[in-house]
């Protein structure tokens, strides 16, 4: 079973048991979040799609951590100007677990929590 779920504005193809790093979650560590903005579930041949939100349907994530991403460098230029400036960039983001897929018709996906290294 796999979902497709909004969050940070941005969307996500997601299935139990994975792991991605997401737009910063204001949760602490070790938290359980539940995401309701699933946009489609399918599983198999089924396929669910919502217009625009599959009713009853959410996705239970693990925040695992939070970090920051590789620096983005920003320059402008202006030539035969003197003008030059640099700038950069590093976005915040929350690493999850997708824990569990739970489709709003009784249908559930689930997966055991990563070990701890």
């Amino acid at each position: 079973m796999y979902a497709v779920i909004k969050t940070g504005g941005k969307q996500y193809r997601v299935s139990a048991g994975t792991k991605l790093k997401v737009e910063q979650l204001s949760a602490d560590v070790g938290a359980e979040v539940v995401i309701d903005q699933v946009l489609m579930v399918g599983s198999g041949e089924s396929v669910q799609i919502g217009q625009p939100l599959v009713t009853g349907a959410n996705v239970k994530v693990t925040v695992l951590g939070h970090g920051r991403a590789d620096k983005v460098l920003i320059f402008k230029h202006r030539r035969r100007k003197h003008y030059k400036r640099q700038g950069g960039h590093r976005q915040w983001f929350s690493e999850i677990f997708v824990a569990g897929i739970d489709d709003g018709k009784g249908g559930v996906a689930t997966a055991e929590a990563p070990q701890a290294a």
